[in-house]
């Protein structure tokens, strides 16, 4: 054989080979597809995360397992994503935790999260909201940042803990706001519900669904949302945005994403299969039950580039704040 002829044969097994791939691709998934969720088992990403791939294997006819690897802040089950091989077969369905707060927070990471993954979409949206105890004399955002700097140093606020997304959500609030308030962290917010109750501590920022049912009940009041727009689940609570705080937004959102070197075929296709269970009525309605808010389809680099905005957004606090996990 010639060397043209061997060149020309050398070309044509690439251009075979790399056909077959993008086929096998294309066809993804031909088994089951193991889906991490770095989180417990019955949390909010779980359960949200069983929602929506209940959905995508009835739409692929394919089985996707959850796979709950929980541990360290979601950061040990990503990390052993990060470590797959990225044929589609192993997927992380993960929340801004482990991807724009952890980062900032644990700098021993085993996982780099700007390099060490594919964005493929952006799933859903968990709007805080801004609850406060009933025997503090405020009705809205307004009231309350008037009362905290009329009376400085007297308010405290209630965390699930140094660095979760209440803490930053309470820091965020505060800087912008302009007022001093006293960080009393607990294990959980579900610790702290009787105290802002029985006026011990007076703001909480609660994820919606946990806090509204105590809004119901008369036992707290909510002043507002922490999302872009206002929530299907509180239609009449105001966001943070309206109430004198401009631009405020701050959502804990769920996401998935591919082990890092994933074809872009295969990452349209993973895409594609998600973002159109989201958008079915049955998959939404079921979203709107755990106080979670669809995203729109966008696509994997505005998926990627909220994320980073994100990412930037919290550093910034980190560091203002001063905050540590330590």
């Amino acid at each position: 054989m010639g060397l043209t002829s061997w060149i020309r044969g050398g070309v044509a097994l690439a251009s075979a080979l790399t056909m077959g791939a993008a086929l096998a691709q294309a066809q993804w998934p031909e088994r089951p597809v193991r889906v991490v969720v770095p989180f417990p088992a019955s949390g909010a990403t779980d359960l949200i995360a069983r929602v929506v791939t209940q959905r995508v294997a009835q739409d692929l006819g394919q089985q996707l397992v959850v796979d709950n690897k929980p541990g360290a802040g979601g950061t040990i089950g990503s990390a052993e994503v990060a470590k797959a091989a990225p044929d589609g077969y192993t997927v992380l369905f993960t929340t801004s935790s482990t991807h724009a707060i952890s980062p900032h927070l644990m700098p021993r990471l085993s996982y780099d999260a700007a390099k060490d993954f594919t964005p493929v979409a952006h799933v859903a949206d968990a709007p805080s909201v801004l609850l406060v105890t009933p025997s503090l004399p405020v009705k809205s955002v307004a009231e309350l940042i008037a009362y905290a700097k009329a009376n400085p140093g007297k308010l405290n606020y209630a965390t699930s803990g140094n660095g979760t997304i209440v803490h930053l959500n309470s820091a965020a609030f505060s800087a912008q706001a302009g007022i001093d308030m006293t960080h009393v962290p607990y294990k959980g917010t579900a610790l702290s519900i009787p105290d802002l109750i029985s006026g011990q501590v007076h703001v909480l920022f609660d994820s919606l669904p946990t806090g509204m049912p105590h809004v119901v009940s008369g036992k707290v009041r909510a002043l507002g949302v922490t999302s872009e727009k206002r929530s299907g689940l509180a239609p009449d609570l105001p966001t943070l945005a309206e109430s004198g705080l401009p631009g405020f937004s701050s959502v804990t959102w769920f996401g998935v994403y591919l082990p890092a070197g994933a074809p872009p075929a295969l990452v349209a296709r993973v895409h594609q299969a998600f973002t159109k269970a989201v958008q079915t009525p049955e998959v939404k309605a079921s979203l709107a039950k755990l106080g979670v808010d669809p995203a729109d389809a966008g696509t994997p680099a505005k998926f990627a580039a909220m994320v980073q905005a994100d990412s930037a957004r919290w550093a910034s606090v980190i560091r203002q704040h001063k905050i540590s996990v330590q």
